[in-house]
């Protein structure tokens, strides 16, 4: 990666025809969109000044940059901050990465991603808590949780907080993650943040079928919605189900 000026990639396309594709500030600067080719694939790219650094403008300028092109285009995202010499080490990757970039092609075409996170309410978890004695106890403060005495059996009362936990991740995934899972081209379970998050997941759906998909969504959230909030999001570029790492050899 260069620190001094150089190409940044987007994504990738197919495509055998140079593309103007709009305009994004990145690093302060306004910069144009353009595509540099090998064959007929083809990467989205801006010029840029310095290194690329994550902060709030340039990550929205690298999310809107492929929103845009997504709008006509199936792509290949490429994940933010690779920015290289020369238009010539771009073509090199294209060259390079040719047979893997045709496959993911093949099987990206037409499609996109969508996200849900499901958080469980408090309510629900409180009941659950109710239903189970020990963890009852606890709550109702018949016992001293700054008791050094109780050690041991504050760890237990963690472990079984965690069981519960995990009782209802398992619950989400059979009941929420599984049927979505069938109803998409393919799904992917996400790491959550412990606690109230139970359900982190990404689903590739073919955008011929994705209001058949929103619709699916919905019936699963009237049947949960007195026990978890949905946030479902998108459409987003197919992060989830393309993983390359771009790199050029000194």
């Amino acid at each position: 990666m260069s620190s001094e000026g150089g190409i940044y990639v987007f994504c990738t396309i197919e495509a055998s025809m140079p593309k103007n594709l709009g305009k994004v500030i990145i690093n302060g600067e306004e910069t144009a969109i353009y595509t540099i080719h090998h064959q007929d694939t083809a990467a989205v790219v801006s010029r840029v000044n310095g290194e690329v650094l994550p902060e709030r403008q340039n990550l929205l300028a690298h999310q809107q940059g492929i929103m845009e092109v997504m709008k006509t285009h199936t792509v290949i995202p490429m994940s933010f901050g690779n920015v290289f010499n020369s238009e010539e080490d771009v073509i090199l990757i294209l060259e390079h990465l040719s047979k893997e970039l045709k496959a993911l092609f093949s099987q990206l075409e037409n499609k996109l991603e969508v996200g849900l996170k499901v958080v469980a309410k408090q309510k629900w978890i409180d009941g659950l808590i109710e239903q189970d004695p020990y963890l009852n106890e606890w709550k109702s403060g018949k016992k001293d949780a700054s008791d050094p005495a109780l050690l041991y059996e504050k760890i237990q009362l963690g472990e079984q907080v965690q069981r519960v936990f995990n009782h209802l991740e398992q619950k989400a995934q059979e009941e929420l993650f599984t049927p979505l899972f069938h109803a998409a081209e393919s799904g992917k379970l996400n790491s959550i943040v412990p606690g109230k998050t139970i359900l982190n997941a990404a689903f590739l759906i073919d955008r011929e079928y994705e209001e058949a998909f929103d619709e699916k969504v919905n019936q699963l959230y009237e049947q949960w919605k007195e026990r978890a909030e949905f946030k479902y999001s998108g459409p987003w570029p197919p992060y989830n189900f393309v993983n390359i790492r771009l790199r050029i050899e000194q």
